[in-house]
């Protein structure tokens, strides 16, 4: 059990994830107090990498669900091995022969709906395993509002109820870290339930140690450099403006091409790191966009 926000601090960069104090004590009472911790931000800044960099820090397994429209319980929860099941009952009629026996049927029902039949999906798996896992719920704002409801009833009392075997208590509680990249507004019940955190774009200090950290053969100067544009690049009327996951991106891009000096020429053949959307290529391509990569490129 970690003791202070110091200590999560400096596990995190001990990990490679660089955090502000305020995450870190986002993080220190989600795990002192038991309580999900629910991250919102722009796509990009961290919030899946911070959940990922706590079960490796903590030695504990990672569970992950993606969430997508239309994901339910089945899914998400358990299932049953339908095929494995089937299987069973009809090796059991091969080898019942021609006596008559009451109890059959109960006795085969009894057998189909057990354990060895049971698929844990990652939300019984996480409340089922030694040691407590972190468990990360992935862009849940991509999910139905009746899945939304469901997790209501998990993240409350950490249990579920399986008709055919009964209920199944966690005996020490996940980590639970849900992201939000805001596709939607989340209910205030499923907020209520959880400790909060808004993960913004890094300040350039933080955004230079990260990709230092990442990318650490290149040079300071051109780190520098590319860390400046991309935060005047935020500043401009883009659809999508690069995140922290871009910017290491290009980071690396521009190691791997052996690049010196960040110039119009090799924003040109390299911007494909940064802008994902044809809107955004275009403004920066052109008579006018050129003139606005040079504009960029004069202030840092």
């Amino acid at each position: 059990m970690l003791e202070s926000v110091e200590q999560v601090e400096e596990l995190l960069v001990a990990h490679g994830y660089i955090a502000e104090r305020s995450l870190c004590t986002a993080v220190f009472l989600a795990l002192r107090l038991e309580r999900p911790l629910f991250l919102e931000g722009e796509a990009g800044v961290g919030k899946t990498e911070i959940a990922k960099t706590l079960a490796d820090a903590l030695s504990r397994p990672l569970l992950r669900l993606q969430c997508y429209e239309g994901i339910d319980r089945q899914t998400a929860l358990y299932d049953w091995n339908y095929a494995r099941q089937l299987l069973h009952i009809r090796l059991r009629e091969a080898g019942k022969g021609d006596h008559e026996d009451e109890s059959w049927e109960e006795r085969v029902e009894k057998e189909v709906y057990s354990e060895r039949f049971l698929l844990r999906r990652p939300l019984l798996q996480a409340i089922s395993t030694t040691p407590a896992p972190v468990l990360l719920i992935d862009e849940v704002d991509r999910s139905d509002v009746e899945f939304e409801a469901f997790l209501l009833e998990l993240l409350a009392e950490f249990q579920v109820t399986i008709p055919e075997l009964g209920t199944i208590h966690a005996t020490e509680k996940p980590l639970v870290i849900l992201t939000s990249n805001r596709t939607r507004e989340m209910h205030d019940a499923l907020k209520r339930r959880c400790l909060y955190y808004w993960i913004d774009y890094p300040t350039i200090e933080k955004e230079l140690r990260i990709v230092t950290e990442h990318v650490p053969n290149l040079a300071q100067s051109l780190t520098r450099s590319l860390c400046l544009f991309i935060q005047r690049l935020r500043e401009e009327p883009l659809y999508k403006v690069p995140g922290l996951a871009e910017t290491i991106y290009f980071a690396q891009a521009l190691e791997a091409l052996h690049v010196r000096v960040l110039d119009e020429a090799v924003l040109c053949d390299t911007i494909g790191c940064l802008l994902k959307y044809r809107d955004d290529l275009e403004l920066l391509t052109g008579e006018q966009g050129r003139a606005r990569v040079a504009h960029l490129l004069a202030e840092v």
